[in-house]
């Protein structure tokens, strides 16, 4: 019963973090990449579409990423829905081709989004509490359940697995989080 309990805790905590690492990837290192634009959508026919759905994103240069429209009248929405991301980016257009330059960072633009790493890492380690919580939880409630009891032995040793657990994922988002800063910083 509480491996039940532990084992969908463990999914729910590689999702969160599944989670984290698609979000970094939208955190700009000053080198040119379409994975940055993830999370971009684009008001078409009055629905947010991915950026990537409305045309052929491609990395020309280290320092250049060119956005390829499918429909030509998209262009002032996909050049809109860029400038309002908040990534800094200041697009341009020849009518067919959308041409993005990533500029390298400042240090006090590096600062901002290290900044920014800590936060979404935080949030992270507060969702995988949350998860840890809602286990224990669980077990505390089966300890507890007339039908079909878990011993008080059992359930200290799936409180203690659950906390293991939680420590190493956390751990794990520190780990990204520090490889994602010193790219970030090396640049």
């Amino acid at each position: 019963m509480s491996k039940t309990v532990i084992n969908e805790m463990k999914e729910k905590m590689d999702r969160t973090i599944q989670h984290y690492k698609n979000e970094l990837k939208g955190v700009r290192t000053g080198r040119a990449s379409v994975s940055l634009f993830d999370n971009i959508r684009v008001q078409v026919y009055g629905a947010p579409t991915p950026l990537n759905g409305v045309g052929t994103l491609h990395v020309a240069d280290a320092h250049m990423v060119t956005v390829q429209p499918w429909d030509t009248s998209l262009i002032s929405a996909i050049e809109k829905a860029i400038l309002s991301s908040g990534l800094g980016f200041n697009p341009s257009n020849d009518g067919k081709l959308i041409r993005i330059p990533i500029p390298k960072l400042t240090e006090e633009r590096r600062k901002e989004m290290v900044k920014l790493i800590k936060k979404m890492a935080e949030e992270t380690k507060v969702a995988l509490r949350n998860e840890r919580r809602d286990a224990n939880e669980k077990i505390k409630k089966l300890e507890k359940d007339k039908d079909n009891p878990i011993s008080e032995d059992e359930s200290k040793r799936a409180l203690d697995e659950v906390q293991k657990l939680t420590d190493a994922q956390i751990k794990n988002i520190d780990d990204i989080s520090v490889a994602k800063e010193k790219e970030l910083m090396e640049i």
